[in-house]
């Protein structure tokens, strides 16, 4: 398998798992302004929507947003168990986490990455990432290390790389303080470490 990515971008999730998961794999940089892959691949031809992530499969078939491929990976390796059993309630607790954070958290930070959360605009942006966190801050105010409980998943990557972009954008995670433990919990994993390595994201 191949997996195109920008360092740093909700692609790091699939990364993640993909070394949890122990896979054999590929990656490969996209330059997302250019639609350039590092090979010199044009990207269009591998997602027309032109952002990642993608993974192409070994067949040569791709798979696109990042949600279905986190849950495509893990299903491929249940014993790995990173997703709950397909058809339970936690695997429906599991795609409620992955879409609220897609839905909410991520598109939350596009201001940030799109130049409008500059000036007066900052304010208002920030609160309104905060305010998405506070949704999660809720879940793990119970002690809980993961979302789901005491193990990790493919909705604690994709929530980690989401919520770690606050260093990016200078976000303080002061008002959410069991997310902000859980970003340093996540981002301690060996797995974690291997794929910020990987994508040049390590000091």
């Amino acid at each position: 398998m191949k997996l195109y990515y920008k360092p740093g971008a909700c692609s790091l999730a699939s990364h993640i798992v993909l070394h949890e998961l122990g896979q054999d794999f590929d990656i490969e940089k996209v330059d997302t302004e250019i639609k350039k892959t590092e090979s010199g691949e044009d990207f269009l031809d591998v997602n027309p929507n032109g952002y990642v992530p993608a993974l192409k499969l070994n067949n040569g078939e791709v798979l696109t947003e990042g949600a279905a491929i986190l849950q495509y990976l893990a299903d491929q390796k249940p014993e790995a168990d990173l997703v709950p059993v397909s058809g339970s309630i936690d695997r429906a607790r599991l795609q409620g986490h992955l879409n609220f954070i897609s839905s909410e958290l991520h598109k939350a930070f596009g201001p940030f990455f799109t130049g409008k959360a500059d000036g007066d605009a900052r304010a208002p942006a920030e609160a309104n990432v905060l305010k998405k966190m506070a949704h999660f801050e809720k879940i793990l105010s119970d002690g809980r290390d993961y979302l789901l409980g005491d193990k990790f998943s493919v909705a604690d990557a994709y929530l980690f790389v989401v919520s770690n972009w606050s260093n990016f954008v200078g976000i303080k995670l002061d008002k959410v303080p069991n997310l902000s433990a859980f970003v340093k919990r996540v981002a301690s994993r060996e797995k974690t470490q291997a794929a910020l390595a990987a994508e040049g994201l390590l000091n």
